[in-house]
């Protein structure tokens, strides 16, 4: 009997490998360890290098169709925020830093990469429009005791 997969739904799973530290883990098996400690992204970084990084693969994936870049990097940072005690990130920002060859086709893809930038923030990234939105997280607990390796 086939299983029912909804085409729309994203997850991980994550596990605990030690005290603070995790390992995500998607169904095609892809994994990033991250969590609490100087060898390690924090959750937040991780949120970071999700918004750089969907619209990075929004606008290297056109451009590449005219020319690999020489450089690609994009900075993404924003502010720790403290309100009425509870924690949030402010003032998001993308830096993208992209070079191409200086051929046709190396200023072809360059003279993409604003309007990509600007497409994928307004229409393309989910990960930055899902943030801007502000989506609701709901979440469900189950606990035990004793054995669970069972």
């Amino acid at each position: 009997m086939s299983e029912n997969v909804d085409p729309t739904l994203r997850s991980v799973e994550l596990i605990r490998t030690a005290t603070a530290r995790y390992t995500a883990r998607n169904a095609a098996g892809a994994e990033i360890e991250f969590g609490h400690g100087e060898d390690l992204l924090s959750p937040v970084e991780l949120l970071l290098a999700a918004i750089a990084g969907c619209s990075s693969i929004d606008v290297d994936t056109v451009t590449a169709r005219s020319s690999e870049p020489t450089e690609f990097r994009v900075a993404a940072s924003g502010h720790k925020v403290v309100e009425d005690g509870a924690n949030r990130v402010d003032g998001l920002h993308l830096s993208f830093n992209v070079a191409f060859p200086d051929t046709e086709e190396g200023r072809k893809a360059a003279g993409m990469v604003d309007r990509l930038v600007n497409l994928s923030h307004e229409k393309y990234c989910t990960v930055s429009r899902t943030v801007e939105r502000g989506t609701p997280v709901t979440h469900e607990v189950h606990t035990a005791v004793g054995d669970t390796a069972g």
